[in-house]
């Protein structure tokens, strides 16, 4: 070791064992609550729903059950908290939650005026447009002179004004906060358009049309206006709750590359392979540098499953949704979901 490494590697040590590595004040109050409380979307199929038996489930309600095995080694401690898009950031900075999962875009304003901080992307998404089949329209280009449903507050709201500005068309926005309400106002007919992040809209359509209405009775149309990169939000201040959220983001990815699953993961431990005894624990070493148990990466697929098997179950092609895999395949397959290596 020459003497620059020698100085590096002392210098990391001292600064590991002052404790100014971690500002931990959020962390701290979750494990003393013993509960991680997660702002979700208030009721959206597939990705945040109670089930017939008061249960919550879903795709962002998997993100905050791999969140909570990874602090508490039990997926299961969590409390969900339903927040409309006008309360969802206000909720997180005044300490009501402990951190967003509901459908939130990534944008710099956010990351910097509001004082949060972000995960990985966990869903790349993108603005859709969805009609009444009866309307014959095939194109967002169509729609010169449409009423169109939107929630206030939202990148989806200043994308839509800018899409119709840039195609020299006009709209009549037709304002609404609550999503039951937004959504009745489309399915009643009293908006030709209901525009939101496609991953809400796919959701509305296989979940929401009110009989006789029917999901084929629904398009959504080609356009992509907008880029959404979906992440989990939380408030700034405490670097090892943000390290805990993102890499539980990464275990998931990078264990479905692996092939690691809920179902042979036990088997998986016996691996011989150096990576996949790093990442399970049998190799000691990556849960004292997260600050968790070595087993935390075990507990999640365990418990949840890997982001393969959570995003199928919940909105793949096997689901009620039917949403391709598209941007969000690995990227050994053509996607752009890619998680550094957890060494």
């Amino acid at each position: 070791m020459n003497k620059l490494t020698t100085a590096l590697v002392a210098g990391l040590a001292a600064f590991s064992m002052s404790g100014t590595a971690w500002a931990g004040k959020d962390l701290d109050a979750i494990k003393a609550r013993g509960q991680l409380v997660c702002g979700v979307m208030e009721g959206t199929a597939g990705f945040a729903r109670l089930d017939n038996r008061g249960k919550w489930v879903g795709f962002n309600v998997d993100l905050c059950r791999a969140i909570s095995a990874t602090i508490f080694g039990d997926s299961e401690k969590v409390k969900y908290v339903p927040l409309t898009t006008q309360q969802r950031f206000t909720a997180v900075q005044s300490g009501e939650v402990d951190l967003l999962t509901r459908n939130v875009t990534w944008t710099l304003t956010r990351d910097t005026v509001l004082g949060l901080d972000f995960g990985a992307v966990f869903y790349y998404d993108g603005q859709g447009l969805m009609v009444n089949k009866k309307l014959g329209v095939k194109s967002a280009k169509e729609l010169e002179g449409a009423t169109v449903c939107v929630a206030p507050g939202t990148t989806t709201e200043l994308n839509l004004a800018d899409y119709f500005r840039t195609n020299k068309m006009t709209f009549k926005p037709v304002v609404i906060e609550k999503v039951d309400e937004v959504r009745a106002a489309f399915f009643s007919g009293r908006c030709d358009v209901y525009t939101n992040d496609s991953t809400s809209l796919y959701a509305t359509r296989a979940a929401n049309p009110p009989p006789p209405l029917t999901p084929d009775d629904f398009v959504i149309l080609p356009e992509i206006i907008s880029k959404e990169p979906l992440a989990p939000a939380f408030r700034q201040g405490d670097n090892q709750f943000g390290d805990i959220v993102r890499w539980t983001q990464y275990a998931m990815i990078e264990t479905e590359e692996y092939g690691i699953t809920s179902e042979n993961v036990d088997e998986m431990l016996k691996s011989d392979n150096p990576s996949i005894k790093r990442i399970l624990g049998a190799s000691p070493g990556m849960g004292k540098a997260l600050g968790v148990d070595e087993k935390w990466v075990y507990n999640i697929v365990k418990q949840v499953g890997n982001y393969g098997e959570s995003f199928e179950r919940n909105i793949g092609m096997g689901s009620p949704l039917k949403i391709a895999r598209g941007l969000n395949a690995l990227w050994k397959n053509g996607g752009a979901q890619y998680a550094p290596p957890i060494r």
